[in-house]
């Protein structure tokens, strides 16, 4: 057996152990202003249909049953029916009646819920901007203060009851936003400026991702959401402004050499390194994030190793080239990412 297969029997099982996590996504979550809106909406259009069914069902009974009575009653020796029973013409008039106040009360929900979420885009207090990528979601906050700009990947970082307006761009091909739990869902086109507003009202961590097909790894195409008090929200954010860690093992020092002067330096950006490319995601806290790969991979050393041995036998067609580390080489770059938190 190769050191190459050796270090593959090695990792992969640890990798696939890892692969169990899943972040709360729902449709009736209602964890936002406009998640809530959505749902309750939909509620009430349930409510309002499923009566004008049970209605419909419950005259189609009776008049199946009055018939099977009364036919031969009802029919002259002509064959031909007698003029309408004397209440019919009311039932009609009430149905109509009915239909109308039904459509009514639809459309004065919609026209609320639509004004709601309509006014919540106009308090925005956080900006942030996200661009799809193939596969990976870019981020950036912004602030007054340049800064204070933070740049990340994969995982968005939302304030609980801070109306956030998330812009959205695209650098290749149509993607779409969608994080279930915290409302609805807008396309990423490439050469348009799209935007959501997002007032999450539940802290938790949830699951987006693109709801747009946008290729081969679409649906490992996905997003973590962490909604979290303001101060943690802040105290995140501070953190993330500041740079990479220095190495503190020669393991460690060994991969930050290899990181910031080999091949991963042409794609990737670490803060307070020589790494400055902007092609592929931040790393300057890799570790600190919940997944890898676009939410495709929980993160952990197994999987680790897994993405940066072979990240196209996990996801065939992603940017990120197999480069061929030598074992040693693996065990460096891996011990150093792990210190980027």
């Amino acid at each position: 057996m190769t050191i190459r297969a050796q270090v593959r029997a090695a990792v992969f099982p640890l990798l696939l152990s890892a692969c169990s996590y899943q972040h709360y996504q729902s449709d009736f979550g209602g964890a936002a202003v406009a998640g809530r809106q959505f749902l309750t909406l939909f509620w009430i259009f349930i409510g309002v249909c499923a009566f004008m069914y049970a209605l419909v069902i419950a005259f189609l009974i009776a008049g199946i049953a009055r018939r099977s009575r009364t036919a031969e009653a009802n029919v002259v020796e002509t064959g031909r029916h007698h003029q309408s029973h004397p209440l019919m013409r009311s039932t009609l008039i009430g149905w109509a009646a009915l239909i109308g106040v039904g459509l009514a009360a639809l459309a004065i929900a919609s026209f609320l819920a639509d004004r709601s979420m309509a006014k919540a885009a106009t308090d925005e207090k956080l900006a942030v901007t996200v661009t799809g990528n193939q596969w990976w979601w870019d981020i950036v906050y912004s602030s007054d203060q340049p800064s204070k700009m933070l740049h990340t990947a994969n995982e968005l970082h939302l304030p609980v009851g801070v109306p956030t307006r998330i812009y959205l761009n695209s650098n290749d091909v149509i993607h779409s936003f969608w994080v279930p739990s915290l409302g609805g869902k807008q396309d990423l086109i490439p050469g348009r400026n799209n935007a959501i507003t997002v007032v999450p009202k539940t802290t938790g961590i949830f699951r987006g991702q693109c709801a747009e097909f946008c290729g081969t790894q679409h649906a490992h195409m996905a997003l973590v959401v962490v909604v979290e008090p303001y101060p943690d929200f802040i105290k995140w954010w501070d953190h993330q402004l500041q740079p990479a860690p220095a190495p503190a093992t020669p393991l460690a020092l060994a991969g930050y050499r290899y990181v910031t002067t080999g091949p991963c330096s042409a794609c990737h950006s670490i803060g307070g390194t020589p790494a400055s490319a902007t092609v592929g995601p931040d790393l300057t806290h890799l570790a600190s994030r919940k997944s890898i790969a676009a939410g495709m991979l929980p993160m952990g050393t197994g999987n680790l190793y897994g993405w940066v041995e072979d990240p196209q036998s996990l996801k065939p067609g992603s940017k990120m080239p197999t480069i061929g580390l030598e074992p040693d080489q693996l065990h460096a770059v891996v011990a150093y990412l792990e210190t980027l938190k």
